[in-house]
């Protein structure tokens, strides 16, 4: 099993100004990863960036399963402002 600051740790080396929320439970995890490393790099491209980063744990078993929602900053307030506007017009 790995723990989610061994999560935090693995993708501040590679994305030191990531922004991460990491959530779910033992080897199921979904990450959250804000950074402007990935301004003009696609979704999928993302995905496979920070994935990569886990290959090793993946194959072990230490970690069963890895969402990853990647965004850059601006991406990821305008995802925010549109939540509230939805919230605004329920």
């Amino acid at each position: 099993m790995i723990s989610k600051e061994q999560v935090s740790q693995i993708v501040m080396a590679e994305f030191p100004d990531a922004e991460l929320d990491i959530s779910g439970e033992e080897c199921d995890l979904t990450l959250r990863v804000i950074s402007e490393s990935f301004a003009g790099v696609s979704p999928v491209e993302r995905q496979k960036r920070v994935l990569n980063l886990f290959q090793a744990q993946l194959k072990s078993g230490a970690l069963h399963a890895l969402t990853v929602k990647a965004y850059t900053l601006q991406q990821f307030i305008d995802l925010q402002n549109q939540f509230l506007v939805q919230l605004e017009n329920d």
